[in-house]
């Protein structure tokens, strides 16, 4: 008879421990979140973020060199125009002020991948992803002219330098609409992470504040997906990876876990999780309250996303984890 096996065995000495870990959460997973504002020397706290800031473009380039510094390979780009309007000018202007924002990193750090968001809420004077019906309430985009724009906006983007275009306002087609438009320009080797699985969502509060991008009327569940929906979440990727998406994204995070899961076991594409504003906010105010240890519950949550089958997170407490796993 063979002896009983005690997985307790391995777990006596923390470098045991260390030896048979199954996850491991390194820099080189992180993606760090970053919101450009017009302007010169200016930095302001986002009040349901702590530690989040609306950036100037110098202010941008300060905090890309010090990502670049603790080892973490990319940023993600959102931007805050100065005005708003019902065709998002700001969105695929050539002076807008992601595009700003992405020349001017690109000039100081050039190893740091700068990847785009391409959408069009932060730059609707309403607030939603694209164009609507006139007079219509309801938030319901219309689908195809969208395209058009962002189409605009992805080119804008790329010439601007964007290393990679990550389309989120979730419109039918518009994955294949983005690399037409990219491929027409020249831009055939800029790939597409696109957010295929991007829920409508109660975690996304604190962003509206950090984005200013609050809907004005309606919400946006004609377009993100129903949270009860796990299914429809493998026929989105489906779509997109049809399209031509290099990699693919779950938002949020913490409460789709098991869409991770799901959409790791139906590709073999990169897949990104994004760690959105309302888990990280949730696990700041804790922190600041004293009701939770703030570094191992960032680091487990990191760790359930790698383990869950994410290969890149998208978080706002990227800098603090590069430090922590230093």
């Amino acid at each position: 008879m063979f002896p009983t096996h005690r997985p307790r065995r391995l777990r006596q000495h923390p470098q045991l421990r260390r030896m048979v870990q199954e996850t491991l959460v390194t820099q080189a997973d992180l993606i760090y979140p970053l919101f450009a504002v017009p302007g010169e020397g200016f930095a302001k706290e986002v009040s349901s973020m702590p530690g989040v800031y609306q950036l100037s473009v110098d202010k941008i380039v300060e905090e890309a060199k010090e990502v670049y510094d603790l080892g973490i390979p990319a940023i993600i780009l959102f931007g805050i125009p100065a005005d708003k309007d019902t065709d998002a000018t700001g969105a695929w202007h050539d002076c807008g002020i992601v595009q700003q924002a992405t020349t001017a990193v690109k000039e100081a750090v050039p190893d740091l991948v700068v990847i785009v968001d391409t959408c069009l809420c932060e730059y609707t004077s309403h607030g939603h992803c694209g164009y609507l019906e006139v007079g219509d309430l309801s938030g319901r985009v219309l689908n195809d002219p969208t395209l058009e724009l962002l189409k605009k906006t992805a080119v804008a983007q790329a010439k601007a330098g964007a290393d990679i275009i990550a389309p989120s306002g979730m419109m039918d087609g518009f994955v294949q609409a983005i690399r037409a438009g990219l491929d027409e320009h020249g831009f055939e080797d800029t790939p597409i992470l696109s957010y295929a699985a991007k829920y409508a969502s109660a975690y996304y509060g604190p962003f509206r504040d950090a984005a200013e991008s609050a809907p004005q009327f309606g919400d946006r569940r004609t377009y993100q997906m129903d949270p009860a929906n796990g299914t429809e979440a493998l026929k989105e990727i489906e779509l997109d990876i049809a399209e031509g998406a290099d990699m693919l994204m779950v938002k949020p995070a913490l409460a789709y876990m098991d869409i991770i899961w799901r959409v790791k076991q139906a590709t073999n594409l990169p897949v990104a999780a994004y760690n959105v504003s309302g888990e990280y906010s949730m696990v700041k105010a804790a922190a600041l309250n004293g009701w939770v240890d703030e570094q191992k519950v960032v680091m487990e949550t990191m760790t359930s996303f790698k383990r869950s089958g994410a290969d890149l997170i998208l978080t706002y407490h990227a800098k603090d984890v590069a430090r922590w796993i230093g």
